[in-house]
This record gives structure tokens, C-alpha cells and sequence, in this order.
């Protein structure tokens, strides 16, 4: 049985009944509210629409904007409807490409992580064609506490989560920036089933076991705490303990821990030796995988691949959790 596949109009009956609104209206007012801060720092007016048609798009609408580009939802001749990064060049960091022709050539099209279609350049911008995902990202589910998710979409999202990050780790990758933000949710036309989607490889490089790290890269609250030590290996691990956050807070609705810079959540961490259970999560199986992945001990903490196997997802429990008719 594909438990780890979801029923669209499930998943958006439950986003409709409970925001009382559309989720791709809420998917942009996300957008728009984590960017807006931006705004300040755009000094000179660029005709973003046209640099699009010059590389021979059709602009629809603007999907979020930030301090370095903007994205799109465009026409493309060859893929159809796609997103597309515009980006400065100096602000362009070539990392991201490496990652994404790295995903694009060797995850054989995994579901569960964004698919890279091509890059161009024009004039002073780098522009990068993805997918387009048409539903939202998982900080909906994050940011509204009325959101309840019942156990089996809860489990089947967490599995595809997991399935994409082996998948991403399998081939030599760290993201390092691992987020709700970065976990988009997308229904293919006509088939009915939504797949979460791993997205977003600024971040992302080769996982480099010899040299130290001496800066930090990440989203704060996300950060394991290996991540706040002055040097340190940076592993896949780290991507598993953000995983463990991203899914405590679709959950609980809050930060286990959420400090206001990245010296005091780094002290805190320090202070504590483990993340301890919040009462809103009443599964055993459940709770047991989370604390694996958000184990102190990088040596300690489980894989994508271990994690897969746990029982949360292959006990007989597990396995009744999802009936035909749900998937």
C-alpha cells in the first residue's frame, strides 16, 4: 500500500474548512507578510515582466519577492506553467545551481523534491525554471493553530518528507536550510494526489565530512545544535534535526525553542541536553521518531533512510492508519 501517497481533496478540504480561505490565496498573503521587510531594500524600480518576456515568458503573476529578485508564475513554451527565480548576479550564489543540476541529473525524478527544469542568464540576471507547486508550503499548518492534521495525512506527509530528504542525502547533498517555508505541497494536474516537495538549495552543497565550517547557515530556530558550535563538521545530520523541528511545529504550533538571535538560541540549546515532549503530541511511535531526529548527539541522530523504517510508519498501526480510500 502507498501510504505515503495523499488524496488532494482531502488535504484541501481540511485547509478550506479550517483557514476559511483558499490555500493559493494564502499561499501568496505568506509570501508577500515573509518578505515584505524586503521592500526597503529595493532602491531602483526593475521591470521584472519584461526581462521575462525578453527571455520569451509569459509573466502570469508575481509568486514573493526578496531583497536579491523576484519569482514568477510564467508561461514557458516547453514546460508549461512554471515558477521562475530572477535573480541579481552578484547576489546569485552559484551553489544553488550546482545543487539543482546535481538533484536534476542524479534523483532519477523523485516526487518529493522541487524539479530543476533549466537556467539562462539575461544581462545582469540569473534566471532558474522550476516546477511550479500550486498548493502551498507547510507553514499553513505551522502558523494556525486551528489546524489539526489527522494521523494518517500527518504520517503520509511526514514519509514523503522523509523519502525525498533520503533520496536528497543518497546522492552526497546537505540542504542546510530545511524549513516549513521550504516543504512546498503541489497537485499534478488530474491525478488528485498532493506531494510535498523539497524545494529551495540555496544553501544546499556536498557534504564535506574533512573541513570544519566557521559560519553558520540556516533559519535560527531550525538550527541543530552542532550548528551553533564556533567550528564544526557540518553533516546530513543537520537536515535531520531541522526535519524533526519542521514536523514538531506543524504539530505543536511553536518552537521548542525560539530565541531572538543566534547567540542566545545557541546558549539555550547548550543549557538543555534534550527537547522534551510536548503534551500536545499523545503518539508514542510518534514521539520516539522526533526525539530521534531531534537527538543533541549529530553521532546519535537517526538517517532519512533509518528514520523510514521506524515504526511510526511500518507498524501494523501504521499500516491500518491509511485505508484505500484515503490514498
Amino acid at each position: 500500500m502507498k501510504n505515503e501517497e495523499l488524496k488532494a481533496h482531502l488535504l484541501q478540504q481540511i485547509i478550506d474548512q479550517q483557514t476559511g480561505q483558499n490555500s493559493q490565496e494564502q499561499k501568496v498573503q505568506d509570501t508577500l507578510e515573509d518578505t515584505s521587510s524586503d521592500n526597503s531594500q529595493h532602491s531602483e524600480f526593475v521591470d521584472y515582466e519584461d526581462i521575462l518576456r525578453q527571455s520569451e515568458f509569459v509573466p502570469i503573476r508575481p509568486l514573493g519577492h526578496g531583497a536579491f529578485g523576484m519569482v514568477y508564475l510564467v508561461y514557458d513554451r516547453q514546460y508549461g506553467i512554471v515558477a521562475v527565480k530572477i535573480i541579481k548576479k552578484e547576489k546569485f550564489d552559484i551553489r544553488e545551481l550546482e545543487a539543482a543540476e546535481i538533484i536534476r541529473n542524479e534523483t532519477w525524478g523523485c516526487p518529493f523534491i522541487m524539479n530543476h527544469k533549466y537556467q539562462e542568464q539575461y544581462k545582469s540576471y540569473q534566471i532558474l525554471i522550476t516546477e511550479y507547486s500550486n498548493m502551498n508550503t507547510l507553514n499553513l499548518f505551522a502558523k494556525q493553530p486551528q489546524i489539526s492534521l489527522p494521523s494518517y495525512i500527518l504520517r503520509a506527509l511526514m514519509k514523503q518528507i522523509l523519502e525525498g530528504m533520503r533520496v536528497f542525502h543518497e546522492i552526497g547533498l546537505v540542504h542546510r536550510d530545511i524549513k516549513c517555508d521550504n516543504i512546498l505541497l503541489h497537485c499534478p494536474s488530474g491525478t488528485g494526489r498532493v506531494y510535498a516537495k523539497i524545494s529551495d538549495f540555496g544553501f544546499a552543497k556536498k557534504e564535506d565530512i574533512m573541513h570544519e565550517q566557521t559560519y553558520h547557515a540556516g533559519t535560527i530556530p531550525y538550527m541543530s545544535p552542532e550548528q551553533f558550535l564556533e567550528k564544526t563538521l557540518i553533516t546530513q545530520k543537520v537536515d535531520i534535526y531541522a526535519l524533526g523541528i519542521t514536523f514538531y511545529i506543524i504539530i505543536v504550533h511553536k518552537f521548542p525553542v525560539n530565541k531572538k538571535d543566534i547567540k542566545e538560541q545557541g546558549e539555550k540549546l547548550a543549557q538543555l541536553k534534550y527537547i522534551e515532549r510536548p503534551s500536545e503530541i499523545k503518539d508514542n511511535h510518534l514521539w520516539d521518531l522526533l526525539s530521534k531526529m531531534l537527538e543533541f548527539d549529530p553521532n546519535q541522530r537517526i538517517t532519512a533512510a533509518q528514520a523510514l523504517l521506524h515504526p511510526y510508519f511500518t507498524s501494523p498501526e501504521a499500516l491500518a492508519d491509511i485505508s484505500s480510500e484515503q490514498i
